[in-house]
């Protein structure tokens, strides 16, 4: 099932997808978002579709053509983490800015994949919300990635994220990494949480992202998941190792799929990111 987020008079109201059926959950069982349900299916050692399933008798049928494309995030994570230099392509494009490359191709062959904090809630925007550029950097680009929802260390569903990131700091120098991650509107989640049982095997996924400017399309590429050197697996049983996790994070999980090195974003462009079996995170552009 796919996990929906959207506003109401009595407050966020959580809602279940099944193809074209749309059940709200909410009504049926009281459950109002996509951490309740995570911890009720962690309590009985089930799946997020185990638990809704329980209640859709009783749920109200929606019509699924009136799912707003601007709902809030799918989930409100405590943290957001990265995995970077997970494909071929990513170990590229940092050694491209860098000049550094032995550093980025130790990472890619060693055991131990590069884990980073990303975002916290505040910092983390949904579709339809502006994701930010800093005002000091030169060279700004969108990293569309498939993004892992991790329930007390237990991965329950899968997500679109957009890990926006300063080439221009973090080539100058690899201890800018921080900066040229983690700012205002650094990244973007949504726009549901597909459960494991949808997504079917997370490496065979074609991702795509287009980023218009003025009405015009300046990028338009698509790649596929299957290019990922790690699984999605590894990285969380990385990221909680010898540390304790909270309630829901969310692992972003590397990119294949950027921009050309003469091409940065602009205030206004906006970004499309499509990932199979989830869906599309729209955002546009602003300047932080």
């Amino acid at each position: 099932m796919r996990y929906h987020r959207i506003p109401s008079d009595d407050g966020p109201r959580l809602l279940a997808q099944e193809e074209r059926k749309v059940y709200d959950l909410t009504t049926a069982s009281g459950i109002a978002s996509v951490r309740e349900l995570a911890l009720a299916a962690s309590a009985t050692q089930g799946g997020l579709d185990d638990v809704a399933r329980i209640h859709l008798d009783d749920a109200p049928l929606l019509d699924a053509n009136r799912l707003p494309s601007d709902a809030p995030r799918p989930a409100v994570p405590d943290e957001v983490w990265a995995a970077g230099v997970t494909y071929e392509t990513s170990n590229d494009a940092r050694e491209e800015e860098s000049g550094r490359g032995s550093m980025y191709q130790d990472v890619f062959e060693n055991e131990r994949p590069e884990l980073f904090f990303k975002a916290t809630p505040s910092r983390t925007v949904g579709p339809g919300d502006a994701i930010g550029i800093r005002a000091d950097s030169e060279w700004d680009v969108p990293e569309p990635e498939l993004a892992v929802v991790v329930a007390r260390g237990d991965i329950v569903g899968y997500t679109v994220g957009n890990d926006m990131s300063s080439r221009s700091l973090e080539g100058e120098n690899p201890l800018y990494l921080p900066q040229a991650k983690i700012f205002e509107k650094c990244c973007a989640i949504g726009p549901c949480i597909s459960s494991p049982e949808t997504v079917g095997d997370p490496r065979e996924l074609e991702l795509s992202m287009r980023i218009r400017r003025d009405d015009e399309t300046v990028f338009d590429g698509s790649t596929s998941t299957s290019k990922m050197a790690r699984s999605c697996e590894e990285l969380v049983s990385y990221l909680d190792a010898h540390d304790t996790m909270p309630d829901i994070a969310v692992l972003l999980t590397g990119t294949s799929l950027v921009p050309p090195d003469d091409f940065t974003l602009a205030e206004g462009d906006s970004i499309e990111i499509d990932i199979e079996n989830i869906g599309t995170l729209r955002n546009h552009v602003k300047t932080v």
